[in-house]
Parts: C-alpha cells; sequence; structure tokens
C-alpha cells in the first residue's frame, strides 16, 4: 500500500523534472540574458529621437504659452 502512495507522489516529480525543469529552466536564462544585454543600438537611437522631438515639443508649448499670456492674460481661467 504505501508503495503506491510513494509512486502517486514520485510519479509527477520525475515527469516534472524531465519535461517542465528544462523547459522553464532554458526560458528563463533566455529572459535574463535579453534583460542583462540591455538596449540595441537601434532602440537607443529611436530613443534618443523620441527625447529629442519631446524636448522640442516642450519648447514650441512653453512658447506658446508665452504668446497666450502675452497677448490673452486670462486665457488660463478659461479652461
Amino acid at each position: 500500500m504505501q508503495e503506491g502512495i510513494v509512486g502517486i507522489i514520485i510519479a509527477p516529480i520525475i515527469i516534472f523534472m524531465i519535461f517542465v525543469a528544462p523547459i522553464w529552466l532554458i526560458l528563463h536564462y533566455r529572459s535574463k540574458k535579453q534583460v542583462n544585454q540591455g538596449l540595441s543600438d537601434e532602440e537607443y537611437m529611436r530613443m534618443q529621437d523620441l527625447a529629442n522631438k519631446a524636448e522640442q515639443m516642450s519648447d514650441r508649448i512653453r512658447t506658446l504659452e508665452a504668446i497666450l499670456d502675452s497677448e490673452t492674460p486670462q486665457w488660463r481661467d478659461k479652461v
């Protein structure tokens, strides 16, 4: 009777160790490798381009707000 219980416990462990654990480890270390590599050159260039565009937009917004402040001082109150 105890042999049957041990078999019920051991069988899933063996199946896990043969099939699930190796796939799990491969996927885990592959994702770790990708995280450690950081940004590719293309991704870095895109990020720099987006940062430059954001800075340009910020400058334009400041300019537009300055124009509105000088021409219509109460424009902020209307919102």
